[in-house]
């Protein structure tokens, strides 16, 4: 159990969550000199307002602003902030949550912090009693906390060796099979793998895991760039750009969580879970600018920057993942910044060539409050791909569109007729808000993880 979470049945005051509609309501249920203290207080129900209500012996209770956003108020968002600006070491039951689940999900997320490399831990969050049912935002609440420690883990502690080994534990947590692929088996039957983390003296490997929720369940693969540091290779990131690398598999920590999620649930599938944990580094080993590498589909590829090295790592696992012939393959990757200029931060980048699938993901994201913006494949670049030596360069001719063209790399790895979707994400917060400490994000996992469940529910498959 979380820190903030209080064993349920715990006896403790209530904090009262409000919507500025309600709150003449609310005023009314409470003793006269709590309703003389918030109306003397100004209190309003604004979003994130809080006021503690006095009583005989100290504290009685709460009041929480929800805001007049009915949308806002619903969302575990609404929920973040209070776990820090309660008083330490208290206790709390909520009543007047829109949605409960949200509400629980919202709070485990405002407790977050990351002081695994920290000698004092600091102030503790409040505790929540969680309310009975909310049992599923508990567990999607574990998934994300765990994947955000992932993503803040710097390099120094989490290289290919123990991001592999998060997917074993992950394994082992829940009765799946997983197999570690490395060496001699990594360098032939994942060659573009081997040649992007060839530089590093953390060798590279594929973490495979495999787990079956219903023996003839639809098969989903989620593929994960695990890239543990990316220097760029050799061509060179800037200093500035490297600051945050250590956050280069987000897209990894993103498919960890969603299959950690869906075991968790209990999902009627069967799941395949690819991650390719590399470090790009620079040295006398490490790939160069020109060269032309081998990949596991057989097709050959041009190195026109080392800094494209994700797709690289993605366009292995993806011809891996449709050896299987699944139902569905999800690929995620923090693989472009253009994604983000487009999109900002918060907005991970959907690319598919499938109406139903696109919209289901966009749907999903939407009541996850996880939300994804969907990217066109724009066919006429395609050719900017081309190469004179190889059958493909891994970046493009020209200085544009750079995430649509990433997404068509990685097309060329996927069969035609295989439904398939890939998540260019962000995977941090560059500030605070409620619920999202400054740090290590965990995106598109929700929504993945909702869509799959709507997509295959009953365990049919998902076709077109």
């Amino acid at each position: 159990m979380f820190d903030c979470l209080a064993t349920p049945g715990t006896p403790a005051p209530t904090l009262h969550a409000v919507a500025p509609e309600g709150l003449d309501a609310l005023l009314a249920r409470l003793t006269a000199p709590q309703a003389a203290f918030l109306r003397a207080s100004g209190f309003t129900a604004q979003a994130q307002e809080l006021r503690l209500l006095p009583g005989d012996e100290g504290i009685a209770g709460a009041v929480l602003g929800l805001g007049a956003d009915a949308t806002e108020a619903a969302s575990p968002w609404a929920f973040g902030a209070a776990p820090f600006a309660l008083p330490d070491g208290t206790t709390w039951m909520i009543e007047g949550a829109p949605d409960p689940q949200a509400a629980v999900l919202g709070w485990c997320l405002g407790a977050y912090r990351f002081r695994m490399l920290k000698s004092e831990q600091g102030r503790a969050p409040a505790r929540l009693v969680p309310p009975a049912g909310t049992e599923a935002a508990q567990q999607r609440a574990a998934a994300i906390r765990r994947g955000r420690d992932l993503v803040n883990l710097p390099a120094s502690h989490l290289g290919p060796a123990e991001l592999a080994e998060a997917v074993r534990e992950l394994g082992a947590a829940h009765g799946a099979t997983v197999e570690i692929i490395e060496g001699a088996a990594l360098a032939e039957g994942f060659p573009a793998v081997q040649a992007v983390g060839g530089g590093s003296p953390r060798a590279p490997r594929v973490a495979v895991l495999r787990w079956e929720g219903a023996k003839d369940g639809p098969l989903l693969a989620l593929c994960g760039k695990g890239v543990c540091f990316d220097t760029g290779g050799l061509d060179l990131k800037p200093s500035a750009a490297m600051l945050r690398m250590k956050k280069d598999m987000g897209g990894a920590a993103a498919t960890i969580a969603a299959a950690e999620m869906l075991m968790a649930a209990r999902a009627p599938i069967r799941l395949l879970l690819l991650v390719g944990a590399v470090e790009n580094a620079v040295s006398g080993t490490a790939f160069r600018p020109m060269d032309v590498i081998r990949t596991r589909k057989g097709l050959t590829v041009e190195i026109g920057n080392t800094d494209a090295e994700g797709r690289l790592v993605l366009a292995d696992l993806l011809t891996f993942a449709a050896e299987s012939q699944p139902a569905l393959v999800v690929d995620c990757a923090t693989l472009t910044g253009a994604a983000r200029v487009a999109l900002g931060p918060d907005l991970p980048a959907l690319f598919c060539d499938d109406d139903d699938l696109g919209n289901a993901l966009l749907q999903a994201g939407l009541q996850s409050n996880d939300p994804l913006w969907r990217l066109p494949l724009q066919k006429s670049y395609i050719s900017w791909l081309d190469s004179s030596v190889a059958d493909l360069n891994n970046v493009s001719s020209k200085p544009m569109a750079g995430a649509i063209v990433a997404a068509l790399f990685l097309r060329r790895f996927v069969p035609e007729g295989l439904r398939w979707a890939h998540l260019d994400l962000y995977a941090w917060n560059d500030q605070s808000r409620p619920g999202r400490p400054e740090g290590g994000e965990v995106q598109g996992a929700q929504a993945i993880v909702a869509a799959a469940l709507s997509l295959f529910s009953g365990g049919h498959n998902a076709t077109r």
